[in-house]
């Protein structure tokens, strides 16, 4: 295995796991550190690691596609372990999860924690956070989405340069890539350490979440501005027909037709090419007959078109969601090597 570490303005950390992973090709890519930290990728140089330097920061999404750019390079063929400097990944884990990338024939391999123990507030609710926002979003159960501990086999090299993103949103973009094209994804469980309450970790809570947390909101957007069109129409139809049943139905049509646009082009991609029309198509009819079933019922109960149109597309956000993300705009399966993905530790 060779294994590929991303560094910005590392510590001793980084030499000690170096140190550790003597006998083991060892790649470093220095982010843009500056001189100020010559002396430590010195130090992990002297130890054996190549270091690779790049001018200025440009993110963990970049450093670690110049590694891969390397490696297909330098070492075609090889597989990769990819694991974080600041000394929250054991050599034995790193081990594992490459032993497990050469038998399981999965396309990458997820070095997953329990978050157990003295685990920091931020990091555990984070976690369970994105787990369960990658769920809704891909349908695909992980142990943990955020760790930075993960194996390729060497075909899957120029699939991993072609994935876009720069920063802390790679990994993710990564992960949503892998679950949307159906490729296999293993886990296996390793420690969970935290050195410092993770003091040393550069991840920018807003504008990191932000990115990560995209695929998401991308759809809650594209929804919430079908919704203000639906709205608009219907009580604008209503009112000029007084027939709610026939409104709601005209409403939904104008709006669907441009939630349908956005979504494909925005949101889930030009995946599954022509016949997504008529699954939303499909979709829908469904959606609508349940929104006026729903519609009528809401406005008895509260006499409000307005509330009943609100309380309506709640209800039906997330069978929306889950539909277009598992139904309409599904991926065709990628082709990959063939060999059995042993059961993640996640269950």
């Amino acid at each position: 295995m060779i294994v590929l570490i991303p560094a910005y303005e590392p510590g001793a950390a980084l030499v000690e796991l170096v140190r550790r992973l003597a006998g083991h090709a060892v790649v470093v890519v220095d982010d843009g550190s500056g001189p100020g930290y010559a002396t430590v990728f010195a130090r992990v140089r002297d130890l054996g690691a190549e270091v690779l330097t790049l001018e200025g920061n440009r993110g963990k999404g970049a450093a670690l596609k110049a590694g891969f750019a390397h490696l297909r390079e330098r070492h075609p063929g090889r597989d990769v372990v990819c694991a974080d400097s600041d000394g929250q990944h054991r050599p034995e884990d790193i081990e594992a999860v490459a032993r497990h990338v050469t038998v399981s024939g999965a396309a990458m391999v997820l070095g997953g924690r329990r978050f157990t123990g003295d685990v920091p507030a931020r990091s555990r609710l984070g976690n369970a956070v994105t787990r369960a926002a990658f769920r809704l979003v891909t349908g695909v159960r992980l142990l943990d989405t955020q760790t930075g501990l993960r194996a390729y086999p060497g075909r899957m090299l120029p699939w991993l340069s072609r994935v876009a993103g720069d920063r802390f949103e790679y990994e993710q973009r990564l992960l949503l890539r892998a679950a949307r094209e159906r490729l296999p994804i293993a886990e296996v469980e390793i420690a969970t350490v935290y050195l410092r309450h993770n003091a040393s970790s550069h991840f920018r809570l807003v504008r990191d979440s932000l990115r990560v947390y995209r695929p998401l909101a991308a759809f809650a957007m594209s929804s919430l501005a079908a919704f203000a069109v639906d709205t608009v129409a219907l009580l604008t139809l209503v009112a000029l027909t007084g027939n709610l049943a026939l409104s709601a139905v005209a409403a939904r049509l104008i709006s669907a037709t441009g939630n349908y646009a956005v979504n494909r082009a925005y949101v889930f991609g030009p995946r599954g090419g022509p016949g997504s029309a008529w699954r939303y198509a499909a979709l829908a009819g469904l959606l609508l007959l349940a929104n006026v079933v729903l519609l009528r019922a809401w406005t008895t109960a509260t006499g409000s078109v307005a509330a009943a149109k609100l309380l309506t597309e709640l209800t039906l956000f997330t069978v929306s969601f889950a539909v277009q993300r598992g139904v309409v705009f599904v991926g065709r399966r990628q082709p990959v090597a063939t060999g059995a993905v042993l059961d993640r530790a996640a269950g």
